[in-house]
């Protein structure tokens, strides 16, 4: 019986390597700031925070949302993690830029040193052979590329292949490539989809050389009974536990959880136990409790590049606005954390004393389909708020709407304490409001959703915006996790 290891955390893309007795794992971040997250093992069940990769990419108006620009949904994809002859590379592609970075160092730590790979090269890997490097990437149609000897383009007249196709899958075709040379041949790892139904496949694929016919098909279809949408897309690795591929599920609201599968080589192939137990991963500084006195701890990320000129840690964490927004995903400065599944609560303490008419500070379970709790000045008064959002377009489609106001409730003072609770067994998010009669609900349970508006998990998000003028300021103090 093998033992699995399951994060119950939005860690989504995982690669992972084995180095100087520890494992590192590279994730997408996304819209997120600081970017490029790394985390870091000895055992493979209790992993921690390690390092960013990138402060900021280009800081583009949609990166920095200005006006009403935004990157929900693109920024960092799918990077590739390789260590090869004392140098670390991360390379992944962005999409609202159609570029693809390469990030390498000679520490995971950092400093980082950045170059682009001229083409866009969709959830792509490295692979270093015999003093040549080569990516493979693509949709449906799996290419290898080689690449120049400073690895900023393709080789001219180097090898430029297709390797594997997948053509005709109405759901899925093979896609997240994680390549490999082991003892001498090459294996291909991807996820596909079942093609009656949406469910996560892992793949593999062998070829005894880099222009040799690559052969192979489905070698994992499994949910190890954690849930019914499979389990695919990821690496494998080699360190101080053996053999083991960390691949992802799709979880719903809370976004995409990794999961670690112990295999055993048998006949050049992976052999995966029939029967599994699985244990939780212990997370730590992922996420957590902060006063955001003088600052905040690393497990922060800004929804966009941040304006530091509009944003202080004085004796917490205050956002000043500088345009009106329609709605809060227009929110610049919002500061988030991933959330700790299944069922996971933040309270937050609120001061609105520099609010304007027309802002709104609060605390929400932040993702395409969001609750907010928080404090609102109307007409020289103070309001506790509960707004919620339902999004009506497409999966892609970011709202455009205000946001729907479910409650308001008049106070006497311009400090307010809130707390938002999410569960993730029935992906819900409840919000409270702090009375002299202790937490009160304030609005209705409402539905989160995992949608590809965001392509996030729900995080823990700090927001303050003016829909009438700009200029307000909020102070969060005392963020606790429960």
């Amino acid at each position: 019986m093998g033992t699995c290891y399951h994060f119950n955390m939005d860690i989504p893309d995982p690669d992972v390597i084995f180095h100087d007795g520890y494992y590192y794992l590279v994730t997408t971040t996304m819209h997120f700031f600081p970017g490029g997250e790394i985390l870091r093992s000895s055992d493979l069940k209790k992993w921690e925070h390690y390092s960013y990769v990138f402060d900021k990419l280009e800081s583009t108006p949609d990166q920095r949302l200005e006006g009403n620009g935004y990157i929900y949904g693109k920024g960092m994809w799918a990077p590739t993690l390789r260590y090869h002859e004392g140098v670390f590379y991360i390379a992944f592609s962005s999409n609202d830029m159609n570029k693809t970075y390469l990030f390498r160092s000679e520490s995971l730590a950092g400093p980082w040193k950045r170059n682009e790979i001229k083409g866009f090269y969709h959830d792509h890997s490295l692979l270093f052979d015999g003093g040549k490097a080569y990516v493979v990437y693509g949709n449906t149609d799996i290419h290898l590329t080689e690449l120049n000897e400073d690895l900023t383009g393709p080789q001219e007249g180097g090898l430029d292949r297709v390797i594997v196709d997948d053509s005709g899958n109405p759901m899925l075709g093979l896609e997240g490539s994680h390549i490999y040379k082991i003892d001498g041949r090459y294996y291909l790892f991807m996820i596909h989809s079942l093609r009656d139904r949406w469910r996560r496949v892992e793949a593999m694929y062998v070829a005894d050389s880099l222009d040799g016919e690559f052969k192979g098909g489905d070698i994992f279809d499994n949910d190890l009974g954690i849930r019914d949408s499979g389990i695919a897309q990821g690496g494998i690795v080699k360190g101080s536990r053996g053999d083991h591929i960390i691949m992802f599920q799709d979880s719903g609201a809370i976004g995409r959880l990794p999961v670690v599968v112990p295999f055993e080589w048998r006949d050049g192939r992976p052999v995966f136990d029939e029967e599994n137990v699985v244990e939780e991963c212990v997370l730590e500084g992922l996420c957590g409790s902060d006063d955001l006195a003088d600052g905040h701890k690393d497990f922060w990320q800004f929804n966009h590049e941040p304006d530091m000129s509009l944003v202080k840690f004085d004796g917490g964490f205050s956002i000043t606005t500088d345009k009106v927004c329609r709605n809060i995903f227009h929110a610049k400065n919002t500061l988030t954390q991933k959330i700790l599944g299944p069922v996971s609560q933040a309270t937050v303490t609120i001061d609105g004393s520099a609010l304007q008419d027309g802002d709104l500070a609060g605390l929400s379970a932040f993702q395409g389909d969001y609750a907010f709790a928080g404090i609102t000045k109307e007409n020289g008064e103070y309001l506790a708020i509960m707004m919620s959002n339902t999004s009506k377009g497409g999966i892609w489609d970011l709202s455009e709407e205000e946001g729907v106001t479910e409650e308001k409730i008049k106070l006497n003072k311009d400090t307010l304490t809130v707390r938002v609770v999410c569960n993730f067994n029935n992906d819900t998010a409840t919000c409270f409001i702090e009375t002299d009669e202790g937490f009160v609900r304030i609005g209705t349970p409402h539905k989160l959703c995992f949608r590809l508006d965001h392509f996030t998990g729900a995080r823990f998000a700090l927001s303050c915006f003016s829909t009438a003028q700009c200029g307000g300021t909020a102070l969060f103090r005392k963020f606790e996790i429960g």
